[in-house]
């Protein structure tokens, strides 16, 4: 019943930062803070999991104030994502 759920994706706010990656091709640090609404270390903290992961691939550029981290999802963060994802509607579609 609940195979595919992946652990690592299954927290509520890395979830919610795949879904976002899932539908862009970059996105930045700083849209995601705000879209999520969180504090940069809470964000930080779920970004490191995902990347330690190989789900997520991480570029920074510039220096200091002006620094930007943008995220991207790996092709092995959008299946484990897939599957995750399929196997959450089957959970919570329940036995057919």
């Amino acid at each position: 019943m609940i195979d595919g759920l992946d652990p690592v994706i299954h927290a509520p706010k890395r979830l919610a930062a795949m879904a976002v990656l899932a539908n862009a091709t970059t996105v930045t640090f700083k849209f995601l803070k705000d879209y999520l609404g969180v504090a940069d270390s809470d964000l930080s903290k779920h970004m490191s999991a995902l990347e330690a992961a190989g789900y997520v691939a991480t570029t920074k550029s510039g220096h200091g104030r002006g620094a930007t981290t943008t995220y991207r999802m790996t092709k092995t963060g959008q299946q484990a994502y897939t599957t995750h994802r399929d196997a959450l509607r089957n959970l919570l579609d329940g036995p057919q």
